[in-house]
């Protein structure tokens, strides 16, 4: 079990999924590389809002199938459902408790700029 927070802590989410870190992506679309984030892929059941759904905020754009969840109040990004496999969330790995971000590895690029979803 990996407890996600936001800077501010009213956000906290529990990832019930073993080898979390071992599907690592880091995207090059034009939300992700703004946001510099890497994120490990999880199944849609292995995520459960605990506590402070109320301060997540929704932000969805272009074929409105992704959504991108951040904290209204520190606005930090936790967590989204992906457009590729709407059952698969990508987690913000760096709101993972215990995270050091200088240890990540073996992180895959996705090429969120070529989705086939645009063709």
């Amino acid at each position: 079990m990996y407890k996600v927070k936001c800077h501010c802590n009213k956000i906290e989410i529990e990832i019930n999924q073993p080898k979390l870190f071992e599907n690592l992506v880091r995207c090059n679309c034009s939300i992700c590389s703004k946001r510099a984030t890497v994120m490990a892929i999880v199944n849609e059941n292995s995520v459960n809002v605990i506590k402070g759904s109320e301060f997540l905020k929704l932000y969805q754009f272009h074929t409105n199938t992704a959504k991108h969840y951040f904290c209204s109040e520190c606005g930090i990004y936790t967590h989204h459902q992906t457009r590729k496999d709407i059952t698969k969330y990508g987690i913000n790995v760096y709101c993972v408790d215990g995270i050091e971000s200088i240890k990540l590895e073996n992180i895959r690029e996705s090429d969120g700029k070529n989705h086939p979803l645009d063709k």
